[in-house]
């Protein structure tokens, strides 16, 4: 298999003079979901002040296609499946190495520079290099390093991913100033049609809190009866509750509507990644496990509450003002172990511990909004 020229020499460590075409042609990796992929976000805009004439094309799995395209900056969005990231069956050994080289002559000839958002991806990297990509940007991981031109420094890369990102596009671009939820938000596009459907869905309920108790990993969610005590406390009597979640957790919300005596929205399996985000906007608060649709409230102005295991909340926390974003960590020494594959996620003490009580408390700590919802 031959590697582009350049890939196993050393890197030029970053801050470094960078010399482009004009409108140059950039590709950003990404192989991870919906929260990760909304933390590439402020990364684009960054380099797209840097270098407002670049065409600036996200490379995403298939998973991540519908919140890549409403990242405001982005000219297109291509997919690719990722190995590892994939939540189908593996298959042979060998697909990922087929799939790198098939993958690289798609690109070949295509783009003046990729970034490797994230910091261990290693194949990613090595596809960017196969293709032939003159100027390559990562991290300086050991596994990144052999196929990239230039390298952030593992001194220089901030704990949150969002940061991160914006530090690697920053020091390429020559824009040394670091990254704040403030400076550099979460955004994304939510057009007439998502409002039009979040409103019918939630008539007559005003702003009422939300509930996504799910998660990619089992091991992060909570107690169904931990939930329904949060919306005892948090919902008035007679007031509407919103449950939120994927299709294959309409299970999971349905478990917790049965607990309270609240009114329920069980919006589980009915809402588009769009909705979704327009019901957030919606809503006072949005509550859950460590997941990509927090980070999705999170990005359209709603306070939230998300609460962390296994997970960094150092690096993956909400990336928001902190007095309108709450975390809860679970009280065990482990904590944040990063394992995520747990074998029997009801055993896992991790977030199951979690008091309400603590809960609640966050809740009722959050600022309100200076702003008007984005509705």
């Amino acid at each position: 298999m031959r590697v582009a020229p350049g890939a196993g020499r050393a890197a030029t460590r970053l801050p470094a003079p960078v010399s482009l075409p004009a409108g140059p042609r950039v590709v950003l990796l990404r192989p991870d979901h919906l929260g990760d992929v909304l933390f590439v976000g402020p990364a684009v805009r960054r380099l797209r002040s840097a270098w407002p004439d670049a065409h600036v094309t996200l490379l995403v799995g298939p998973w991540s296609a519908p919140v890549a395209a409403r990242l405001p900056g982005v000219d297109a969005v291509e997919t690719l499946a990722f190995p590892w990231f994939d939540r189908r069956p593996k298959g042979p050994v060998w697909r990922p190495y087929t799939r790198l080289v098939r993958a690289a002559r798609r690109l070949r000839r295509r783009f003046d520079v990729a970034v490797v958002l994230r910091d261990d991806d290693w194949w990613g990297a090595w596809l960017t290099a196969l293709a032939g990509i003159p100027v390559r940007a990562g991290h300086a991981d050991p596994a990144v390093l052999p196929f990239v031109t230039h390298s952030l420094p593992a001194a220089a890369r901030p704990d949150h991913s969002a940061a991160a990102g914006v530090a690697l596009v920053a020091a390429l671009c020559g824009d040394g100033a670091p990254a704040t939820p403030a400076s550099d938000p979460l955004q994304l596009m939510v057009d007439a049609e998502d409002r039009t459907s979040a409103a019918a869905l939630l008539a007559g309920a005003g702003r009422p809190i939300a509930i996504h108790a799910g998660s990619g990993a089992p091991v992060k969610r909570w107690r169904a009866e931990a939930w329904a005590a949060v919306i005892a406390a948090l919902a008035a009597p007679g007031e509407p509750v919103v449950l939120t979640g994927s299709d294959s957790e309409r299970r999971l919300a349905s478990d917790i509507a049965a607990q309270t005596d609240r009114p329920v929205r069980n919006l589980a399996g009915r809402t588009e990644l769009g909705t979704l985000a327009a019901v957030f906007a919606r809503c006072r608060v949005v509550l859950g496990p460590d997941s990509g649709p927090l980070h999705l409230a999170v990005a359209v102005g709603t306070p939230t509450v998300h609460l962390f295991g296994p997970a960094s909340a150092c690096r993956f926390g909400p990336w928001g003002p902190p007095g309108r974003h709450a975390v809860v960590r679970a009280d065990v020494p482990c904590v944040p172990c990063g394992r995520l594959d747990w074998p029997n996620p009801r055993e896992h003490p991790c977030v199951r511990v979690i008091d309400p009580a603590r809960v609640i408390v966050a809740a009722r700590s959050l600022r309100a909004s200076d702003a008007p919802p984005i509705i």
